[in-house]
């Protein structure tokens, strides 16, 4: 069995390292050959594009990515070559276009924050009578950690914060005062099974998801929630594999900031977290195999490091302690891996948090 993944940044190299075990060969498509899959699996080294869609496709058993700006010549060229594309299509597509996004999150009854599209200062000026002030400036395609994004706060600044943000093809989202950001990771596998881990609460710094507790405190009362409108977006589009919802929670509701059709950041922690990893759980989806336990191993933390290398030996040094790396070159405000603690109880883990988290660069 061989799982085909577009993209070889960490999650293809997450992926790949949890697909050993199981004895499934992974193929990565990425056009740097010493990316960060390497270690773990075969790199087709070649550009992402329709030319070379069939030497990659050989043999393989499924496909998934890692990414989802994925080229529609490329799909075309694995359903032609008879490799199943885990997601399909339908999942990524939404996300090319957040607009789209929330449009259909709208139509499956989902709460999201208010919005409209804008395209030009009219457009902003309209938005904004609408939405009220502060209100969310993102542009619609691309953008990721903060990226394409803006917050504006007075009508003065609209002009700016639009070309911030492109000029064009932007989105306006009202403002939401939530009192936290929680994410539900789910799978569903090829046969219709489903399962969820708990929900878990994210703290994000300069756009960029600094740190997830898991489970997130005082939380059960909204995992039935948030698992019904996970079970509806997954139906939905037909859904195969890992997929992560994004919360912001206002009083007793949830309301959904974004999906991501993939392994996710705020999964991190179920490495060591739970009895089976987000990433064990997508490979074992995406080439039609049972689904693993989702159950809690204790309480856990996962927090990111940015720009530099943490320090290896001093992290190694603290008890409960899990070190991650990337294999990436060190630059600024790039993920270079993440720390995750599991511990039997909330404040042995917060304790070891406090001792861990100063060692974790942010530059």
């Amino acid at each position: 069995m061989i799982l085909g993944i577009l993209g070889g940044g960490q999650l293809g190299r997450m992926l790949a390292l949890a697909a050993a075990p199981l004895g499934v060969r992974v193929r990565v498509w990425d056009p740097d050959a010493r990316c960060s899959a390497s270690c773990a699996a075969e790199i087709f080294a070649r550009p992402l594009d329709a030319a070379h869609v069939a030497d990659f496709a050989a043999g393989l058993t499924a496909c998934t990515y890692e990414f989802e700006h994925i080229p529609h010549a490329v799909v075309e060229g694995l359903e032609h070559a008879g490799v199943p594309l885990r997601p399909g299509e339908a999942a990524f597509a939404a996300k090319h276009d957040r607009l789209r996004e929330k449009e259909l999150l709208t139509s499956l009854g989902i709460p999201t924050a208010p919005f409209a599209a804008v395209d030009d200062a009219a457009g902003a000026h309209a938005a904004a009578q609408r939405l009220g002030l502060p209100l969310v400036f993102k542009s619609r395609r691309g953008g990721y950690d903060g990226k394409g994004q803006a917050v504006v706060r007075e009508a003065g600044a609209l002009a700016t914060s639009l070309a911030a943000c492109g000029g064009r093809d932007v989105l306006a989202e009202a403002f939401i005062r939530f009192e936290r950001e929680v994410s539900l990771v789910a799978v569903r596998g090829l046969d219709g099974s489903f399962a969820a881990w708990p929900l878990v609460e994210n703290l994000h710094r300069d756009g960029i998801l600094r740190r997830t507790l898991a489970p997130a405190a005082g939380a059960a009362a909204l995992q039935a929630q948030a698992e019904a409108h996970m079970r509806s977006l997954m139906q939905h589009l037909g859904y195969v594999g890992v997929l992560a919802i994004e919360f912001f929670q206002v009083g007793g509701a949830l309301m959904v900031n974004e999906f991501a059709p993939r392994v996710h950041n705020s999964g991190h922690w179920s490495i060591e977290g739970s009895e089976a990893s987000q990433f064990e759980n997508h490979v074992r989806a995406v080439c039609g195999l049972p689904l693993g336990s989702t159950a809690l191993r204790g309480h856990s933390v996962m927090f990111n490091y940015l720009g530099r290398e943490a320090v290896r030996a001093a992290v190694l040094a603290v008890p409960d302690a899990h070190l991650h790396t990337y294999a990436k070159g060190e630059r600024p405000r790039r993920k270079l891996g993440h720390i995750t603690v599991r511990c039997d109880s909330a404040a042995a883990r917060d304790a070891v948090l406090a001792q861990l988290e100063p060692l974790a660069p942010w530059e």
